[in-house]
């Protein structure tokens, strides 16, 4: 575990693995930490030969919170995992993320394409208004601000993943575990939305995507309800080359049934730069 300071922003972040392995980093979707890279996940990365960071973004978990009036955009956030991988010590990286993480991804990759080993976009979008966007009740669940206390944040929580969730995938217990893992570790009340104003205020990527030339898979579920399945192919579409791997039965979460998959597809992806 290990802090690092992008201005007067203090990063947190975590490494698994070997430094001297390819690195893949791990980041999270919006108002999530990185706890939802569970451990489990990020040691089978370990196990097909990569070193592994995951890292709380700006406004949650163990990294600085900020203030309304610090309006940042994603290229911000692509800065923070800038400052990460030098403080690591990592020349490249396989960058990826989940959601509002693979936007952060997209950014990081069109900014610094000689930093970027391969891109991993998933379950995300290309900022383009009106593409890929969920129904109007689960877009208005992802905006509803904090609870009060950390308690009824927990079970605001539970019922606003019921949205965006495969029925048959959404396991109470284990969910409240994490929620409640969550809490206890760091509670950034508001962080969630000034990152989501953070792609708001950013400018649509279909110019620079096009125009992207680092190995690249987007991957998507197939039943994803937040952000349809229309924005992967979109974002594929979009990046010379990239391979699209939709998956059946997946929506937009990060459960452990999907983790077989992102792994191969990864480390299939990895082993094209090596060529």
């Amino acid at each position: 575990m290990a802090t690092v300071l992008n201005g007067s922003i203090e990063l947190y972040y975590e490494t698994f693995g070997n430094p001297s392995d390819p690195t893949i980093i791990c980041i999270p979707g919006m108002g999530s930490q990185l706890l939802i890279y569970d451990e489990g996940f990020c040691l089978a990365l370990v196990d097909r030969g990569f070193h592994t960071i995951r890292m709380d973004n700006r406004d949650s978990g163990l990294s600085s919170a900020t203030v309304e009036s610090d309006e940042y955009t994603l290229d911000d956030m692509a800065d923070d995992v800038l400052a990460i991988l030098d403080d690591a010590e990592v020349e490249d990286a396989i960058v990826f993320g989940i959601s509002l993480g693979g936007m952060v991804s997209q950014a990081f990759a069109i900014k610094y394409p000689a930093r970027t080993r391969a891109l991993v976009s998933a379950m995300s979008a290309t900022g383009e208004p009106g593409i890929g966007f969920g129904s109007a009740e689960v877009i208005e669940a992802l905006l509803l601000p904090d609870e009060a206390t950390a308690e009824a944040q927990i079970e605001a929580d539970l019922r606003v993943r019921k949205l965006w969730s495969n029925p048959d995938w959404y396991d109470e217990e284990p969910l409240r575990a994490y929620f409640i893992a969550c809490s206890e570790r760091s509670r950034v009340v508001g962080g969630g939305l000034r990152q989501f104003a953070a792609v708001s205020r950013s400018a649509d990527r279909v110019a620079a995507l096009r125009a992207l030339d680092v190995p690249t898979l987007v991957i998507h579920g197939e039943s994803d309800t937040l952000i349809t399945a229309e924005a992967g192919r979109r974002t594929a579409e979009l990046i010379p080359g990239a391979t699209y791997l939709e998956i059946e039965e997946m929506s937009h979460d990060f459960v452990y049934q999907v983790w077989p998959a992102f792994v191969e597809a990864m480390t299939s992806l990895a082993a094209r730069t090596f060529s």
